[in-house]
């Protein structure tokens, strides 16, 4: 897939910078550039604020200049360009290609870095939102504005990784916008999940885990009448919390009743395609980790490693908090397989989650330093921070 950053080449040019020159200024590589311009990479946000200031450009007007345009990006269909000019004569067909196409990002999302898809995502965000506010009234709007919501949803998790899990304030805008839209359709399982998504930024990404605690039991709370996938996932996350909170045995509990209302899902439920097999052991992996049963939390990430094979960002998190348990341990030689295990992963996808628990790892390897094994799993990482 060819992939170029045409509007950032262009404003480069404006400014009367070469990729040389432009390289020099911000102390990176003539190559980083190129291939920040192919498409191949994103810069990393902490050099976003100086580049925009190089470029002479708004943080949002550098995130417009990053938008990748792909030769083989689908085109809007016939009918979507027909519903945006005449957007009072939006359909359930047309409803049904819009949910397809957030659908092939979504499946993107675990594939891909999400620099990469947001230019896209944005567009398809904004064409929804038109719609929904034009759409007939009736059975149309309601699915218009049930996708609305979803949409919200999906950009504010995109944001929030594409950022390495930093722009809590644009995902937590997201997420409020899916809220306001699920209350006013009396969707619970939609408003659920946007306070699910709410909950990852408090505890993974702001630390705060007693509000992480307190929105996973709204979640969950929210959802327990209308959906057993996002009440079970709300639950294993609230056991997270109660992890990190140091409150064991409200962790054992928290992971057994999300354990009853996993087992209870069903097909016909709304949110039965956020359910994955493998979540009951990456969280209890996690949980079983931060409350230092080492042995029991990697006799569960190391079995959900094996079945983790097709969310490559999920298991980039799994494998990188078996190398943990493994550092915790004191075995060396698993520690580093699982590592590297986890920047191998990590090349493809730059997902966010992985890349804090990676380097947290790095960090706890310093014990070893000396060794040569450590020295070149350290090297292996920061080639991949030189490729981003």
């Amino acid at each position: 897939m060819a992939l170029k950053r045409h509007a950032f080449a262009r404003r480069r040019r404006a400014v009367g910078y070469t990729q040389e020159g432009l390289a020099e200024t911000l102390s990176v590589e003539r190559s980083t550039v190129s291939r920040w311009e192919s498409g191949r990479v994103a810069p990393q946000p902490y050099v976003r604020p100086r580049l925009a200031a190089i470029l002479q450009v708004s943080a949002e007007e550098l995130s417009q200049l990053l938008a990748v345009s792909t030769e083989d990006a689908k085109p809007a269909s016939e009918r979507t360009q027909y519903a945006m000019r005449h957007p009072s004569r939006v359909d359930l067909v047309t409803v049904a290609e819009l949910r397809g196409r957030m659908q092939d990002l979504a499946d993107r999302y675990d594939r891909m870095p999400s620099a990469t898809l947001l230019a896209h995502a944005g567009r398809h965000v904004n064409q929804v939102e038109f719609l929904a506010g034009e759409a007939p009234a009736g059975r149309v709007q309601r699915e218009m504005r049930v996708l609305q919501a979803d949409a919200a949803t999906f950009m504010g998790q995109l944001v929030w990784d594409a950022s390495q899990r930093r722009d809590h304030s644009t995902a937590r805008t997201y997420y409020a916008q899916s809220v306001d839209v699920a209350r006013h359709l009396r969707d619970r399982t939609a408003e659920g999940h946007a306070l699910l998504r709410t909950c990852y930024v408090a505890l993974y990404g702001a630390n705060d885990y007693r509000e992480g605690l307190d929105l996973a039991l709204q979640a969950a709370h929210t959802t327990r009448l209308t959906s057993h996938v996002v009440t079970g996932l709300a639950m294993l996350h609230a056991a997270e919390a109660r992890a990190y909170l140091g409150e064991g045995r409200e962790c054992e509990r928290a992971l057994a009743g999300a354990e009853k209302h996993l087992e209870q899902a069903s097909s016909t439920d709304a949110a039965h395609d956020l359910l994955s097999p493998t979540h009951f052991g990456r969280l209890a992996g996690s949980c079983y980790l931060t409350l230092g049963k080492y042995g029991r939390a990697q006799q569960l990430l190391d079995e959900t490693a094996t079945e983790l094979q097709d969310r490559r960002k999920s298991r980039a998190i799994v494998v990188g908090n078996l190398a943990l348990a493994w550092i915790r341990q004191g075995e060396l030689d698993a520690a580093l397989a699982a590592f590297n295990d986890a920047v191998n992963e990590l090349h493809g996808t730059r997902g966010g989650g992985g890349m804090n628990i990676v380097f947290r790892a790095a960090r706890e390897l310093r014990t070893w330093r000396n060794e040569p094994a450590v020295q070149e799993a350290q090297d292996r990482l920061m080639a991949l921070m030189e490729a981003a």
